[in-house]
């Protein structure tokens, strides 16, 4: 059962065996985040709700826009993904989009209510002549008044200070899984890559976007491990994506199904206590949720999303259905930062 402790009612609030306190701290044990994943779903609801209206607006969503800016001919070999080269999913490949482009689709993503705008290109790192292009767009869309976040796959250092330097505020580079489980989903680039990455981002100053995919045939463990590394981490992320797998034809995890609804929403509502000053996305595989299941997901701390009809290339619910369903329950987009 969770209780507010009456000594430091507005302070700390006791959830089974756990003293939480809403405030962002790195030295989770993996048996804290085990206990939080087994409580009743109505503790942890309850916790979650708590934690969040102690750091955000209850009621506010964080809107992004992701735009692919490459699409397509990746040399990765993530089980999950149509871009990648090894697989037959009908995905053209598309050489990197002009500025010009770039430009009017940050326009229109604006104009629908966006706040950030995200680009992603299907590298395993990106060429500095590649670098040096995007860096251009980064410094365009800044001009407009929107957060700039970018992913671009593995980065070096000095790649990570010229974007820093364009602007880029965020930079995306998900875990995706927990360290034992990911040889299983990609052996082409290596957990402690990802982590190299992350670092380098950190050391240049940018924000970090960094998460994972639920549903690729791991289990509770998993996800406990990866919450864990995620809440662990140097500095917690900012913005933290739970991705629903899609699964594509023509991908090795085409035939994986999705995850229970409750044990998505629970997965959110554990993020929401461990990271209790990060933004939880829900990202890829939102078009499958019913309004129902994204309610519970915001009531359980999920406080961003995607808007647009497409995540670089799987589906997403489209534009009027999201406003549709903020009017049903009272939400509203979080107010742009100041970028300048």
């Amino acid at each position: 059962m969770s209780t507010e402790n009456t000594n430091t009612r507005t302070c700390q609030l006791e959830v089974g065996e756990l003293l939480i306190t809403g405030k962002a701290r790195t030295d989770w044990e993996l048996s804290d985040v085990e206990a939080l994943f087994n409580l009743p779903l109505n503790d942890l609801l309850y916790a979650a709700q708590w934690v969040h209206r102690k750091n955000f607006d209850a009621n506010a969503v964080q809107i992004s826009t992701l735009l692919s800016i490459k699409t397509g001919g990746c040399p990765e070999d993530c089980a999950y993904c149509p871009q990648s080269i090894r697989y037959d999913t009908n995905v053209e490949t598309e050489n990197l989009m002009s500025l010009d482009e770039v430009r009017l689709a940050a326009r229109e993503a604006k104009a629908a209510g966006a706040t950030r705008f995200c680009m992603g290109a299907a590298y395993r790192g990106p060429k500095n002549r590649q670098v040096e292009k995007i860096a251009q767009m980064i410094t365009e869309i800044k001009a407009m008044g929107m957060e700039t976040c970018a992913t671009l796959g593995l980065l070096t250092q000095t790649q990570a200070e010229q974007l820093a330097c364009a602007g880029l505020d965020f930079y995306n580079h998900n875990l995706d899984t927990s360290e034992s489980y990911y040889p299983k989903i990609i052996t082409t680039r290596s957990f402690s890559d990802r982590l190299e990455t992350l670092e380098h981002v950190r050391a240049a100053g940018m924000k970090v976007c960094c998460g994972g995919i639920i549903g690729m045939g791991e289990n509770r463990s998993d996800r406990v491990s990866l919450l864990h590394t995620l809440s662990t981490l140097v500095s917690q992320p900012e913005s933290v994506p739970i991705n629903q797998l899609v699964p594509i034809p023509g991908t090795p995890l085409a035939e994986k199904g999705c995850v229970d609804g409750l044990e998505f929403a629970r997965t959110i509502g554990v993020a929401r206590i461990l990271m209790p000053r990060s933004h939880v996305r829900l990202s890829a595989g939102r078009g499958e949720f019913t309004d129902e299941l994204q309610a519970l997901c915001f009531a359980a701390g999920a406080n961003s999303i995607f808007y647009g009809d497409i995540l670089l290339t799987t589906e997403n619910p489209e534009h009027e259905a999201d406003q549709a369903l903020f009017s049903k329950l009272g939400l509203k987009p979080e107010p742009a930062k100041n970028v300048s």
